[in-house]
């Protein structure tokens, strides 16, 4: 049940429909005239300052206006906001671009396209690769107590990982461990040799153990790096959104996250298991840099199955009822296309 009146959220949705469109806070005279009801300015402070307690709406220090917070936000887009449908022109331009063909240069132009049309971050989890098998291990030693891991896969990879170890070994011993990894797990993923070398190690010496143990764990990480990947695009537009760019140590953290993709592939992950668009404002993602940032997804299928997700990052302000038919028409043109579908 919604704590707020008709009259109390007509003018929240007029007040952050104002910022939306100019970014400036909104004022109780500039309320009045926009939201069409007649009003005296007393009842709508009041009204404000009600919506204010109820953490809808905040006010700026510099301002007698007030801003939506993320809460405010939250609201709007789950019970005031009115969705456009693309237009026309727009529609074809997407269809246009994402047309059936090779599933990278179809999810590069899909990233492109979000990020174009909505002037934020666009981003595309890749389909998830099947597990990837091993052909060979090799160790290097690089110092006394440093080795470097080599994977190469089955589809011709190579991986290379560095592996701090308690002591340090001979090129004997290295040729031995990688021999016997060969040997006994050459063809099988690194979730299947993880199962299974505890039980087949402790056959040897406990030395050679943990560095086998320590290769095993390294592999299967710098593996499932390479096999959950995402396409970004238009990061920069991000320098050019006002609320964003006056803070640049938040900015920074929000690149980091970029590079760092781990946080952001947990993220993205949520959309992949759910139905439909997801909408995260704020502090609702849980990632600390996005504190400002909105971030609106969509799954998409390849054959029936939900193999991934598009998405656009924006700041917290942003046309809300433009961006979701973007994202999920891009979802769905991406779906069309990976399954090999015309448009």
């Amino acid at each position: 049940m919604t704590p707020l009146d008709q009259r109390a959220q007509l003018l929240l949705k007029t007040l952050v429909e104002h910022y939306i469109a100019d970014g400036q806070p909104v004022g109780s005279r500039a309320l009045s005239k926009a939201s069409g009801l007649q009003l005296s300015p007393a009842t709508i402070r009041n009204v404000m300052s009600d919506l204010e307690e109820l953490g809808f709406i905040s006010s700026p220090h510099t301002s007698a206006g007030r801003i939506p917070t993320a809460r405010g936000y939250r609201f709007f887009v789950d019970s005031l906001l009115k969705i456009q449908p693309l237009a026309a022109r727009q529609l074809q331009e997407l269809k246009g671009h994402i047309q059936p063909g090779e599933p990278q240069r179809v999810i590069n132009a899909a990233s492109q396209l979000l990020s174009g049309l909505t002037h934020f971050a666009g981003v595309v989890i890749s389909p998830k690769q099947e597990a990837l098998k091993i052909r060979q291990i090799e160790f290097v030693s690089l110092s006394d107590k440093r080795v470097l891991l080599i994977i190469v896969t089955t589809t011709g990879d190579v991986q290379n990982r560095i592996l701090f170890s308690n002591r340090s070994y001979s090129a004997s011993e290295l040729v031995t461990a990688a021999n016997y990894l060969n040997r006994h797990f050459a063809g099988l993923a690194f979730p299947e040799i993880r199962n299974r070398i505890q039980d087949e190690l402790k056959q040897l010496r406990s030395d050679m153990t943990d560095l086998m143990t320590a290769a095993v764990e390294a592999g299967s990480e710098a593996l499932e790096e390479t096999s959950n990947t995402y396409v970004i695009t238009g990061e920069t537009n991000l320098l050019d959104a006002e609320d964003l760019s006056s803070n640049m140590v938040r900015l920074r953290e929000l690149f980091k996250l970029f590079e760092q993709k781990t946080g952001l592939m947990q993220l993205l992950d949520i959309s992949n298991r759910a139905q439909g668009i997801q909408i995260f404002i704020g502090g609702e993602s849980g990632l600390s840099p996005l504190d400002d940032c909105s971030v609106i997804t969509a799954p998409y299928e390849v054959d029936g199955q939900l193999v991934g997700s598009v998405g656009v990052i924006g700041p917290t302000r942003m046309a809300y009822e433009r961006v979701i038919p973007i994202v999920d028409v891009t979802a769905r043109l991406l779906t069309s296309a990976l399954s090999g579908q015309n448009n």
